[in-house]
């Protein structure tokens, strides 16, 4: 029988300890792994505030959202993201509200069942945030818009075993750019949305 090397065992035992450090749940950004990574849908929301006619501030969801990323951590401006979101899903935990929020006044689900995002560029902040811009697809009218992203951590998901990088964003859009003026001034505006989402490897982790 081939018998390795001591040397060699040394070698693959310290390579294989490695990869496991690697792969550890980490806050540090220089050991997030390149590659294409997909949205986890069940940890992949958006969350949206606007002003109600000044006396609160009225909040609810967006939970159909689809993502793609393909990440380069050493050149960021490298990296792309796109996004589909399903505008049906969009709730403000409200039956009468979310019906009217879906039909023509507002969102016009029948007509514009989706709205997408298309990422331009991405711009490091500080080791842990970016500034991302692209190209907003909403109600058929496409605007720029850019939001602050942070990064959480990144590693192999003890659940489900697969390699995840974890995001927050937040960003602030205006609907009547893209529209939506049902209501104006009353209700706010602007439009407050909070982003968060779990990225998984689209390859399975080694």
């Amino acid at each position: 029988m081939m018998r390795l090397p001591v040397i060699a065992l040394v070698l693959l035992a310290t390579a294989g300890a490695r990869a496991q450090e690697d792969a550890a749940p980490s806050a540090d950004p220089t050991k997030v792994r390149a590659g294409a990574y997909v949205l986890d849908p069940a940890h992949g929301k958006i969350t949206w505030s606007v002003s109600h006619l000044g006396y609160s501030t009225y909040y609810g969801q967006i939970t159909d959202v689809a993502a793609k990323l393909d990440l380069d951590p050493k050149e960021p401006a490298r990296s792309r993201l796109t996004a589909t979101i399903g505008m049906a899903s969009i709730s403000g935990i409200n039956a009468a509200l979310d019906a009217h929020m879906r039909g023509p006044d507002f969102f016009a689900v029948a007509g514009f069942p989706a709205a997408t995002f298309t990422g331009t560029g991405i711009e490091p902040t500080s080791p842990t945030t970016a500034r991302v811009t692209g190209d907003l697809t909403l109600k058929g009218v496409t605007r720029p818009v850019a939001f602050d992203a942070t990064f959480n951590q990144s590693g192999v998901n003890p659940i489900d075993r697969r390699y995840t990088v974890g995001f927050d964003g937040r960003a602030v859009i205006k609907r009547s750019e893209f529209g939506i003026t049902a209501f104006l001034p009353a209700v706010g505006d602007e439009v407050t949305l909070r982003l968060e989402g779990e990225f998984k490897a689209a390859t399975p982790t080694p």
